[in-house]
């Protein structure tokens, strides 16, 4: 995610653009990714597997913008390039990552991300997942 905010060069994204470059609003579900999500980085590429991973990812981004207003990625990514971005987000995309969140914090076990990680690790990360939509949504 970060390797593709950084090829963008520019410092200002919406969330919904993110979500169609990246294929999210294809999904009919976000806890069973039927084909890998792909994100533009330059030349190619790259794939996710697990919608969740991205959504979680995305979350931290906006609770960082909530809070400080921005993101340095140079600060979350081993880069030199000293990017800063925002994202800013509708209610309606508000209300989506707030809905995924709350799905994967209380029922993390029916997500296909289970496949490849442990039980206890799945709770912990639906427990982090959690904490951010509070943060976010109160």
């Amino acid at each position: 995610m970060l390797d593709y905010l950084i090829s963008k060069q520019k410092d200002e994204f919406t969330l919904g653009e993110i979500i169609s470059e990246t294929g999210l609003d294809k999904l009919s579900s976000f806890q069973n990714t039927d084909y890998p999500l792909t994100v533009p980085i330059e030349e190619f590429e790259a794939e996710i597997h697990y919608a969740i991973n991205l959504i979680s990812d995305l979350s931290v981004l906006l609770l960082e913008c909530k809070i400080n207003g921005a993101v340095n990625i140079s600060d979350l990514a081993d880069d030199d390039t000293n990017c800063t971005i925002r994202i800013t987000a509708t209610e309606q995309e508000h209300e989506l990552i707030n809905k995924a969140l709350k799905d994967f914090a209380t029922k993390p076990l029916s997500y296909d991300l289970c496949e490849m990680v442990d039980e206890e690790d799945m709770v912990e990360m639906s427990q982090v997942c959690e904490e951010i939509r509070k943060e976010l949504y109160g």
